[in-house]
């Protein structure tokens, strides 16, 4: 019997509402953020869980954490799958948690099924991929991991509070004493990532599993403009600086810019931030996030160009800065990991399809470093970093018969 036989759904499904009470919204959705002590103490849960199999935890310096299934020949680079224990502010039960407990429950599978491999198996948490509620940059462990960021860069960067990163893994460290330490960015034999599919194209299918193909490229500026604070009675609009009404009509302008009518390109201001924010002041300054995806590059690189001289045409009598915070391009995923998904799916009788990531994850920095690839499953009605988020017992039981069906095959090769 294969592993992919051995998934305990109930187990799995447990599990994640165990995960849940971390954080736990009045809403029933998650809010833990990432290094602080509730996405911590979901780490410690991880290793105790491993700990009863026998498994080892391991941690690096960027806080990237891993639960380690023995190989044979401990010389050879591992096997990894995983994803994220923290959310976004008002985040949902199954964002990159469920590619962390079904990388664990793939090797719980694995070691019932009584499978021995050569290579190592492990289970990988990367630190702060939703970019801890927005105070650092995204995917945060994953790049240190890959070399796309060095440590000593991202070490200093300070949250709306001041807190660092280097203070915060500090916490991080003393909370798990049963993890022994590791070196940056060891080599690995191949990563797979599960994740829920944040988007409805499964669910509208009907398909159970989807093989992806790729993950769109994304390019996010922060927009500061600057104007005066005023008085809102006394001072003449001819005489205002007003920060809002230049950022208003940036957002106008920006939204026609990245206007699409096939409805490909994705284009967001997420963050929209007005000082003083008064009702009786001018606002003074605004600062804004642009986010901006596509699947080509060259329409990447065009579009996202425009944006700077776009603000600079709308700033009206306020300055404005536009600071490019990220640039990652589109990411491919094929060959044999694709193939061994496929086929893994239809040995257990699972649906599935080719799907294009519109969300950025971790195996856009893993697949610098090895062969790599993602396992979607559906959610409902593709609601996601949302409250509301939701997923079915069977199809989360699903994507990991499937990622223990590949990573016991891979462990082998």
């Amino acid at each position: 019997m294969g592993p992919g036989r051995k998934v305990d759904e109930a187990r799995l499904w447990q599990r994640h509402m165990d995960m849940a009470e971390l954080g736990r919204t009045p809403k029933g959705g998650v809010r833990r953020l990432a290094l602080t002590d509730l996405d911590n103490e979901a780490r410690a849960t991880l290793a105790r869980w491993g700990a009863k199999r026998g498994f080892k935890s391991f941690i690096d310096p960027i806080g990237n954490f891993f639960v380690r299934r023995e190989g044979s020949d401990p010389s050879l680079p591992p096997v990894m799958s995983g994803s994220h224990t923290d959310t976004q502010p008002s985040g949902g039960r199954f964002d990159g948690i469920y590619g962390v407990l079904a990388a664990l429950e793939a090797l719980e599978a694995i070691d019932d099924a009584g499978i021995g491999t050569r290579r190592a198996i492990e289970a990988a948490v990367w630190t702060c991929e939703e970019g801890g509620g927005g105070r650092w940059p995204g995917t945060l462990g994953s790049s240190v991991f890959a070399g796309a960021r060095s440590l000593a860069e991202v070490l200093p960067l300070a949250d709306f509070d001041g807190l660092t990163v280097g203070a915060a893994l500090k916490r991080t460290r003393a909370h798990l004493p049963m993890a022994a330490d590791r070196p940056l960015g060891i080599p690995v034999h191949a990563f797979v990532e599960a994740h829920i599919e944040q988007g409805p194209e499964l669910e509208a299918r009907g398909k159970t599993i989807g093989v992806v193909t790729a993950i769109q490229g994304v390019r996010r500026f922060l927009v500061e403009v600057v104007g005066e604070d005023g008085h809102s009675g006394t001072l003449r609009r001819a005489l205002r600086r007003d920060a809002f009404v230049a950022a208003a009509q940036m957002a106008v302008a920006l939204q026609t810019h990245f206007h699409d009518p096939e409805d490909v390109v994705r284009f967001t201001i997420g963050r929209f931030v007005v000082e003083p924010n008064a009702p009786a002041v001018v606002p003074g300054k605004v600062t804004f996030s642009i986010d901006f995806r596509h699947p080509d590059d060259a329409v990447l690189a065009r579009l996202g160009d425009g944006v700077a001289g776009i603000c600079q045409a709308h700033r009206g009598p306020c300055a404005v800065q536009v600071k490019e915070t990220l640039w990652v391009k589109p990411t491919a995923f094929s060959g044999l990991l694709p193939a061994l998904i496929r086929s893994a799916a239809d040995r257990l009788g699972l649906s599935s399809m080719p799907i294009l990531s519109g969300a950025g994850h971790d195996a856009i920095y893993l697949a610098r470093v090895c062969p790599t690839a993602m396992i979607f499953v559906p959610c409902e009605k593709g609601i996601s970093h949302n409250e509301a988020e939701n997923a079915t017992p069977y199809d989360l039981a699903s994507g990991a018969r499937v990622l223990a069906e590949v990573l016991a095959e891979l462990a082998n090769r």
